[in-house]
């Protein structure tokens, strides 16, 4: 049977060389040379021309653009609305028993204390101290008070002096003696001021003593700043602590914070109190609002940082997970079209094949260049659109500008 495969494959060679190369010779020796009668001409003209008149079917639905919330989105992350790391002020071993890590705590809560010493006793001295100068200050005022009594008697004196001498009366000698009077008595005044200074100083002093005596106490106890979550153990039992070192972690979640940073292109289109969403890696959706927009753009990626507050009264959001966030901004009008109907130009540009009206050829196909804005489970939001436009959403990658086309209108020509 070999050759009878052989024999067919040079049979059908023949005829497609005679159909080819041969076709002229091949027509005249049918009978269908130039010849042909009129009729045969004109068939062939006929069909000619419808020929050069087909027209590509396409289908075509009629979209008018409206009005939509456009959204900015940004890639984030969740961030604790304030953590702070506790530390001691002072030095000692620590006697309170750890709370474990994950407990909530209230604000004031004790997290570690610290082993008081001898504190107790430098403020109990200290106090005594404050005692002893309250007591001497009465006696220094009442020796300014006597003070002045010596002025007053010893310029009484001496106005006395002056007038006796003036009758007669009275010796320089006296009038003298009592002028010194006077220089004494000021003296003592401001002796008795001096000593009435220091013992305020004093009395100061030992207060200060007191207060920095108390601080040092307060000091033992450190505390919880907030309500909030503990993110770690607090100090050990026994642990010893110096300024500076760490007591605990102490973070609160509710409400949460979502950070962000937004181009420099977008960051006009976003206002404080605007309203956000986000995504989650978890798939949970929340909402909230803008609470800040940073005026000072990051050096290196010149990008702003926004803040978004999210209630979390169940603590289901962590710290640090990521997220997809849009911040609704102002509105734009757009057109929604399905996915399939976007296409390239030859240039690479992103855009839709329109059905327009030709003034010599009737309706004709024509690229349109769009910017996409967002996507649905619809279709997608693209704008750069007249408000009314016929698009093509089959067959708009078998025509090109200037293509005659035929319309089917998909679902009728009503608008979206």
């Amino acid at each position: 049977m070999r050759w009878f495969s052989v024999l067919l494959a040079l049979l059908v060679a023949s005829v497609v060389y005679l159909f080819v190369m041969e076709r002229d010779s091949l027509l005249r020796f049918a009978g269908m040379d130039g010849n042909a009668p009129e009729d045969v001409v004109a068939e062939t003209v006929d069909e000619t021309e419808a020929s050069a008149d087909d027209r590509v079917s396409v289908v075509v639905m009629a979209s008018t653009a409206r009005l939509i919330d456009n959204a900015v989105q940004v890639r984030g992350r969740t961030e604790a609305a304030r953590q702070v790391e506790v530390k001691a002020e002072t030095s000692g071993l620590i006697v309170s028993e750890p709370l474990r890590k994950g407990a909530m705590v209230e604000a004031g809560q004790l997290l570690c204390e610290i082993d008081p010493g001898t504190r107790e006793a430098q403020l109990a001295e200290a106090q005594a101290r404050l005692a002893e100068a309250q007591a001497g200050l009465p006696l220094a005022q009442a020796r300014l008070t006597e003070a002045e009594a010596l002025l007053t008697e010893a310029e009484i004196n001496d106005r006395a002096a002056t007038k006796l001498i003036e009758g007669g009366y009275a010796s320089e000698t006296r009038v003298a003696s009592t002028k010194a009077a006077v220089s004494s008595a000021r003296a003592g005044i401001e002796s008795a001021r001096s000593g009435l200074e220091s013992a305020t100083s004093g009395v100061q002093a030992a207060a200060a003593s007191v207060a920095a005596a108390e601080r040092e106490i307060d000091r033992l106890k450190l505390v919880a700043p907030f309500d909030g979550l503990l993110e770690t153990d607090t100090a050990e039992l026994g642990a010893l602590m110096q300024p500076g070192s760490p007591c605990a972690t102490v973070i609160q979640l509710d409400p949460i914070k979502l950070v962000g940073f937004v181009p420099e292109t977008q960051v006009e289109a976003i206002a404080v109190g605007a309203a956000a969403r986000a995504r989650l890696v978890t798939g949970t959706e929340v909402e909230g609002k803008v609470t800040f927009l940073s005026r000072s753009a990051d050096p290196v990626t010149r990008t702003f940082r926004v803040e978004i507050e999210i209630p979390n009264p169940a603590l289901r959001i962590r710290d640090g997970q990521t997220a997809d966030i849009a911040i609704a901004a102002a509105g734009v009008t757009a057109h929604l079209v399905p996915a399939s109907a976007l296409t390239l130009d030859d240039g690479g540009r992103l855009g839709v094949r329109l059905a327009i009206e030709d003034a010599d050829k009737g309706v004709v196909a024509q690229f349109a260049p769009v910017d996409f804005l967002k996507d649905k489970q619809e279709g997608v939001y693209v704008a750069g659109l007249d408000t009314n436009v016929d698009l093509i959403v089959v067959g708009q990658e078998y025509v090109t500008d200037g293509v005659p086309l035929e319309l089917t209108f998909r679902d009728g020509p009503a608008t979206q």
